[in-house]
């Protein structure tokens, strides 16, 4: 099978080229200077060209606090170049995946979000990303939306890697406990994302098209996600530190964030018979692969 995915060095990005390896796939990555998601339209000609089977539309804007003074680059690349890649899918007729987020909603349901939970996002990030997944839906219906949250590796920048690089010169730390979510390893998308790549190459069943939430087994808050952090990084070897629950309006940022990410995965679980593992065990693989590497 030959992948198509977008961007070279993001996080889920390097997790798919990292396993695609061991399972025989083929990846090519569609980025700079070959195509910009700036410039949505150029990347039509070289999927096409490409000939892939299956599309995955993975690189984003992700600087959600600076999208909100840059709504006119985060539109162009999460919410138009997705629509081109999916254009580009119909007309080679291969199905396309499209990783999306729980920015979508509005993060004031007090239970998990199911898929089809009315979104409403606070945030030019977030609404950027749906526009993503309707320009996608609007293009072809060979299309699998997955929202994620919350994402972590042990490549690229996220709050595992910051956590474990502010405790080198500190050793307490405020971080939010008011905001929910589900921590999810890039490593563990990248493993579900090849398994349905391929699922859908070669199914056309509809139960396995259309938005389905892909997150780790569990929840947590920042604060308590930070704790687990350390006490991993203490078990092997590393300091101690401690970590001091506040609220958000503590720590106040120019994009609003959702107090609940926490997405339901049950869709995924019955269409595809997918679970990620509990967030815990995900995270003492990121952090075991972080440690060995010093």
């Amino acid at each position: 099978m030959r992948l198509l995915v977008t961007g070279k060095e993001g996080q889920v990005v390097t997790a798919i080229k990292q396993q695609a390896a061991d399972k025989g796939i083929e990846i090519v990555t569609l980025g700079r200077p070959e195509a910009d998601l700036a410039d949505p339209e150029s990347l039509y000609a070289p999927v096409i060209e490409a000939k892939p089977d299956v599309i995955v539309s993975a690189a984003a804007y992700t600087a959600v606090d600076k999208a909100e003074s840059e709504a006119e680059i985060a539109e162009a690349v999460n919410g138009k170049a997705p629509g081109v890649l999916a254009r580009a899918a119909k007309a080679l007729n291969v199905p396309i995946l499209h990783i999306s987020t729980d920015y979508v909603f509005a993060g004031d349901k007090t239970d998990f979000y199911v898929e089809s939970d009315e979104t409403g996002p606070t945030s030019v990030y977030g609404l950027t990303k749906l526009h993503g997944e309707q320009a996608v839906a609007a293009e072809t219906d060979n299309h699998v939306v997955l929202r994620t949250a919350w994402v972590y590796s042990p490549f690229g920048n996220n709050f595992v890697k910051t956590m474990l690089r502010l405790s080198e010169t500190r050793d307490e730390l405020n971080v939010v406990a008011d905001q929910q979510g589900c921590p999810t390893s890039a490593l563990e998308i990248a493993r579900a994302v090849l398994e349905i790549a391929e699922r859908v190459s070669s199914d056309a069943d509809p139960k396995l098209r259309g938005i389905f939430h892909l997150t780790a087994q569990g929840e947590a808050n920042w604060a308590q996600f930070a704790q687990a952090i350390f006490k991993g990084q203490q078990e092997r070897g590393g300091k101690a530190m401690t970590v001091n629950p506040i609220p958000s309006s503590q720590y106040p940022t120019p994009a609003k964030r959702p107090a609940n990410s926490r997405l339901s995965g049950d869709k995924l679980a019955v269409a595809y018979g997918i679970k990620l593992d509990p967030w815990e065990k995900s995270l003492d693989e990121c952090l075991t692969a972080l440690f060995s590497n010093k």
